[in-house]
């Protein structure tokens, strides 16, 4: 099996999830979530879910364990759907990952402007 048909697999799931979320879960713990990407393994079997959560900086955190709980208790739900629409004999089980790269790379962004900030007052 190739990885191109993996990849194809992956931006398929991630098309699929992204409607489900909005148009088909009603788990109230599953609020403002983005799929940024997802990794399937090269035999279709585990499909790693890396997703965001809109939340303000006080209830970030409480929110990021609230979404998580919620995605992990839809997981079912979510195979079962996919099995509907995608044209696949297996669905691969589905493993969701908090995506950090955001977060830091807005930490990152946040570094540089500081030392951009402080070349200029020296």
């Amino acid at each position: 099996m190739s990885s191109q048909r993996a990849q194809r697999v992956g931006e398929q799931i991630q098309k699929e999830l992204a409607d489900l979320f909005l148009r088909g879960l009603r788990d109230p713990r599953v609020g403002f979530v983005t799929i940024n990407s997802v990794d399937v393994t090269t035999d279709l079997s585990l499909a790693r879910v890396y997703y965001t959560v809109m939340a303000t900086d006080e209830d970030a955190e409480e929110k990021r364990r609230e979404t998580q709980l919620g995605l992990e208790s839809a997981v079912s739900f979510l195979r079962r759907e996919l099995g509907k629409r995608l044209k696949l004999r297996h669905i691969p089980d589905l493993a969701f990952r908090y995506d950090t790269s955001i977060e830091y790379g807005c930490h990152i962004e946040q570094l540089l402007k500081e030392i951009h900030q402080n070349d200029g007052t020296e």
